[in-house]
């Protein structure tokens, strides 16, 4: 019998600042919206709300803010209530986030996903040069797997 699946990647811009609470047990969360643009269709974009708890929220609160882009993997979640004005039944779907990936710089640049980035000590990674590449083929019988 097949296993059920429960999982979501979705990369787009948030919408609003991420907004952080906390539960009656002290666990913290941050909600924040995600716009995700269609590709088939011009100016449009479906809308997701995103829940991230604890040190991935706090992460999120932090490094995330209206406009920034990011790659959230996680999974649905469907809350179901009864308004309490109109007696109806009402649900929603969100994405619990497990993962979150920063696209954009510290400034919006584009320039990393790295939560370091905003952190005051310079980089001090090394580009490498390769200068004795060759165009051979490879011979297959010399990969040791």
């Amino acid at each position: 019998m097949a296993r059920s699946i429960n999982q979501v990647i979705l990369m787009g811009r948030l919408t609003r600042d991420p907004e952080m609470r906390s539960t009656t047990t002290g666990k913290s969360i941050a909600s924040f919206s995600l716009a995700v643009d269609r590709q088939s269709q011009d100016d449009q974009a479906d809308f997701f709300d995103i829940t991230a708890w604890e040190k991935l929220g706090e992460l999120a609160n932090q490094y995330l803010s209206k406009g920034r882009r990011c790659l959230v993997q996680g999974r649905l979640r469907q809350d179901s209530w009864d308004d309490k004005e109109t007696g109806k039944k009402r649900s929603r779907i969100e994405v619990v986030a497990t993962d979150i990936t920063f696209l954009d710089g510290p400034n919006g640049d584009g320039g990393g996903n790295n939560a370091s980035a905003s952190s005051s000590q310079p980089s001090k990674s090394k580009d490498v040069v390769i200068d004795d590449i060759d165009d051979k083929p490879i011979d297959l019988s010399e990969i040791p797997f």
